[in-house]
């Protein structure tokens, strides 16, 4: 009986001895879970044109709304859905805008990080509806590497060298941000997506010529996208963080 007992706590001891020297298991880094992350193909309704946030993309905090736009008349009962696990993250009800090119719908500033889907039902006048979908992912950690200047009435950003300096910026409530035009050509600020420029309406400047400047007061929280529609294809974006 001793040998069964001796021959049974040799096997525990084995057994614990191989579970404490087995490695610790290192918890992933947002950017090994993000390069983790596989995006669906995105589906396209009828008429569809472009979406901000656009398919794919990682935000550094939450939109303040999902646009979609089309190059044909909206109608009711058109409808956005943002999703995470099952949840809708919207807030309010599906707007179309009064040019009826496109729809949005606000999402809630507390969303959680991770993958979302947007589900939509783009509908026409003739109550005919097609449906679409795409992806984005939301990473509060990349906010880290955007220039701080919060708790400032206003701030410069310079258009030089066909580029935003900064580039990308945390701002906080009650910001005014103001552009100048430090090039010898002409700039816009413009609102993704391009060329539709919908995300906010009222972020868009005219024609700016050198030493001309463009000022908005941002009040409300969240991710902000734009660009330079003159020069979009030469990588003139930015985006600005309202914490």
């Amino acid at each position: 009986m001793k040998r069964v007992y001796l021959f049974i706590f040799l096997i525990i001891a084995s057994i614990v001895t191989v579970v404490l020297l087995l490695p610790e298991k290192t918890p992933l880094s947002v950017e090994m879970q993000e390069q983790m992350i596989t995006f669906e193909r995105p589906k396209k309704s009828a008429h569809y044109e472009s979406n901000t946030p656009a398919h794919g993309a990682v935000l550094a905090a939450v939109p303040i709304n999902v646009v979609i736009d089309f190059n044909f008349d909206l109608a009711v009962p058109s409808e956005i859905k943002i999703l995470k696990d099952g949840k809708d993250y919207s807030t309010s009800n599906t707007i179309i805008d009064s040019n009826k090119l496109a729809m949005r719908r606000d999402m809630d500033p507390n969303s959680p990080d991770g993958l979302y889907k947007v589900d939509y039902k783009a509908c026409w006048p003739d109550r005919s509806c097609h449906t679409g979908y795409f992806q984005f992912v939301i990473d509060r950690s990349k906010a880290e590497s955007y220039l701080d200047w919060q708790d400032q009435k206003e701030v410069t950003v310079k258009m030089s060298n066909i580029k935003f300096a900064p580039q990308n910026i945390r701002i906080s409530r009650g910001t005014k941000v103001t552009w100048v035009n430090d090039d010898p050509v002409e700039h816009y600020i413009n609102a993704d997506s391009h060329p539709a420029h919908t995300y906010l309406l009222d972020l868009n400047s005219p024609v700016l010529k050198t030493g001309q400047t463009f000022s908005f007061t941002f009040n409300e929280s969240g991710i902000y996208l734009y660009h330079c529609s003159a020069h979009a294809d030469n990588n003139m974006i930015a985006s600005l963080i309202v914490e």
